[in-house]
């Protein structure tokens, strides 16, 4: 199935159901987090491509784009996008934490990490396709709007992430707990309860050699468990929250700061994708080093 098809000045995505303007860099310089929802605004406001509902994508809409298997920029082949910026990109999610921060996305790598709202960084508008109802992806779970100095404001005309809310809702109860297992009904994975297996932080090899072993035990009831990819590690991510920035009604058991994917980085195999479970950030790990903890899925 082919995923992305040219319509004049824009590109469409039906795997998530979003359309971006086809040049990545079309306001053509970097600015501040608060500038790029007002340009976001202005580009409404002149109906571009004859469109009037371009939004700054939130970080799930922007994540969607990321492929772990190519870098410079980190976009999935056949992507028929031009002048992409391989550096940072905002996106209209605000790090609850760190309120005076949001969230940017890097290009080149699809390295995951939130800075000071007044920093600059490009600006990539998107709104959703026709016929694509919420668009295919999940909310990112942010209610919340604040200004540029992380104070609360009325989300209405915000621009933000906490205004449009934007993707499917998770399911309800999004979890359901089984022994010691705990099943996301939202995207279909049964994670283990206990979020620290190990008892302590591992390398990636020996997070592996733990996981062949718990198949070879047939741990709790199952022989199919493994490390989870950086994608899946990150749907358990809500941004309403932090420490950790999991949803609220979780029922996981002693969740560490820092997690391993079985996501190899392309800039450097000798480091892999890992998660920071403390807001979501998403960054690398030098494989050799035992600094992260081993959370399984199947």
């Amino acid at each position: 199935m082919t995923r992305f098809f040219e319509k004049k000045d824009v590109v469409i995505d039906e795997q998530f159901g979003l359309m971006w303007t086809k040049n990545a860099n079309l306001l053509d310089f970097p600015m501040t987090w608060e500038e790029a929802l007002a340009a976001v605004k202005e580009i409404n406001r002149s109906g571009l491509y004859r469109y009037q509902d371009w939004k700054l994508p939130n970080r799930r809409e922007l994540f969607s784009l990321m492929s772990h298997e190519m870098i410079n920029p980190s976009l999935p082949q056949g992507h028929l996008f031009a002048n992409v910026f391989n550096g940072y990109y905002w996106t209209s999610s605000t790090c609850i934490r760190l309120p005076d921060q949001a969230w940017y996305v890097h290009l080149g790598g699809a390295r995951v990490f939130k800075g000071m709202k007044y920093g600059s960084y490009m600006v990539w508008p998107v709104r959703t396709a026709e016929n694509h109802g919420t668009g295919k992806f999940f909310q990112t779970g942010q209610k919340t709007c604040f200004d540029a100095g992380g104070h609360i404001m009325d989300c209405h005309g915000s621009g933000q992430d906490g205004e449009f809310r934007a993707g499917m809702p998770h399911h309800e109860p999004r979890f359901t707990p089984d022994g010691d297992c705990v099943h996301d009904n939202s995207t279909g994975l049964t994670w283990v309860k206990n979020a620290n297996i190990a008892k302590k932080p591992l390398d990636w090899k020996s997070a592996s050699d733990l996981v062949s072993q718990m198949n070879m035990e047939n741990r709790y009831g199952y022989n199919d468990w493994r490390i989870p990819g950086i994608g899946e590690l990150e749907s358990l991510i809500d941004l309403e929250h932090h420490t950790p920035a999991l949803p609220a009604a979780h029922c996981f058991t002693d969740v560490q700061n820092f997690y391993w994917s079985a996501t190899t980085s392309m800039y450097d195999t000798a480091y892999a994708w890992v998660l920071y479970t403390v807001d979501g950030a998403v960054g690398v790990g030098h494989k050799p080093l035992p600094e992260f903890y081993l959370w399984p899925v199947r």
